[in-house]
């Protein structure tokens, strides 16, 4: 499956539109990540452990919404758009990843 953030395939002819899909995938932080992410803030550095975590969502996220595509018989996704939402509240540290686009069959 071809996935672009593009509105088209450079050189291909697109012969079918299905629509919109979607993917979704939570994460929720936990008290260790937090304070591992607490101390990185102060002594400066990457918070490796939360960008794993992210990391993995979005890959979720990405497949879920692949497997969706391919339900159609598309054989790719184009105009795709990646969102990170922070829920909070009475989710505590979640964070939501979100991504869709449009499922097309290309030539």
């Amino acid at each position: 499956m071809l996935i672009l953030n593009t509105p088209n395939i450079e050189g291909k002819k697109i012969t079918e539109y299905f629509g919109l899909v979607t993917g979704e995938a939570l994460i929720g932080a936990n008290v260790y990540k937090d304070l591992f992410s607490g101390v990185r803030d102060v002594v400066g550095g990457r918070t490796s452990a939360y960008e794993e975590e992210i990391k993995k969502a979005r890959d979720i996220a990405i497949n879920s919404m692949e497997e969706k595509g391919e339900k159609f018989g598309a054989n790719a996704i184009l105009g795709v758009n990646i969102g990170y939402h922070n829920l909070g509240g009475t989710m505590g540290n979640t964070i939501m990843v979100t991504v869709f686009g449009t499922a097309v069959k290309y030539e």
